[in-house]
């Protein structure tokens, strides 16, 4: 599997995060686990091609 950065901190009792690579699309989670997943999901989306016009570095 590919590596990916991403950023992600803790605000308050939320995590909150995006990958270096796609800056403009942010997800939050309950949990730092359930924020990669959330990631893992946006990144799949991201790269499927069904998305038009996607913004990225």
């Amino acid at each position: 599997m590919e590596t990916k950065k991403y950023v992600y901190w803790q605000d308050d009792e939320m995590w909150l995060g995006y990958l270096e690579e796609y800056p403009d699309y942010w997800t939050q989670a309950e949990t730092e686990e359930e924020l990669k997943e959330n990631l893992i999901d946006i990144y799949k989306e991201l790269t499927s091609g069904v998305i038009p016009k996607l913004k990225n570095i």
